[in-house]
């Protein structure tokens, strides 16, 4: 019989992290959870330490981004899976988990039975999409093979993000940019930090210069 699949959980809401302990304390035989945590650094710290099977993974930890702190786990515990448990069910966020590295991406309303498979499933080294989601995520990575999305879709970017991209290479401000969009400055400012990233730049000239290099936008 294999050992429990050992499980670190990471949610910046102390009532999910209980209920997630909770759901999975009646199958101990299967799964066991050796830690949990609020924060990036926090968890970064508990699983180089306790180098578990799986995370379990919010995309969102307060103002810090899941999938950044995915991309830092799998470059330092590579052997340990992340999987995505979210509330978000557009494919575009299976896409860019995906892409951070994650073994799988699923939504919060899951049961624990289902959870536990899924878990399971991914310790032995497979990806596992939502059901809900599947179906929708083949139909979308067909679409963009095709070239049928927004601009920047083939490399990550969001609708938004795209509609920022666009602004930027029209020159607007960030404020000007959040007027249009009708956005804070601080939204923007978030939209323009993850292109930067998805783009593989560090500021707004790269980001231009890469929308017109490959023909994202003219």
């Amino acid at each position: 019989m294999a050992p429990p699949v050992r499980v670190v959980l990471v949610d910046d809401h102390e009532m999910i992290l209980a209920g997630l302990q909770a759901m999975l304390a009646g199958f101990t035989g299967r799964v066991r959870v050796v830690g949990r945590a609020r924060q990036a650094r926090e968890a970064t710290r508990l699983v180089t330490a306790l180098r578990p099977d799986v995370v379990l993974l919010d995309v969102r930890l307060g103002s810090e981004s899941g999938l950044d702190l995915c991309r830092e786990l799998t470059r330092r515990v590579p052997d340990t899976k992340v999987v995505f448990l979210s509330v978000y069910d557009d494919e575009q966020y299976v896409f860019e988990a995906l892409r951070a590295g994650a073994g799988g991406y699923l939504l919060k309303r899951v049961d624990g039975l289902e959870l536990v498979r899924r878990l399971e499933e991914v310790a032995q080294g497979e990806t596992v999409v939502d059901p809900t989601l599947a179906g929708r995520v083949a139909a979308s990575a067909a679409r963009l093979n095709r070239g049928e999305f927004w601009p920047g879709a083939s490399r990550g970017l969001t609708q938004r993000e795209s509609e920022v991209l666009s602004l930027l290479v029209a020159g607007l401000s960030n404020k000007a940019m959040a007027a249009r969009l009708v956005l804070s400055e601080e939204t923007v400012k978030s939209h323009l930090r993850a292109l930067y990233r998805k783009l593989d730049v560090t500021d707004r000239s790269g980001a231009i210069a890469v929308a017109l290099r490959e023909g994202i936008f003219r």
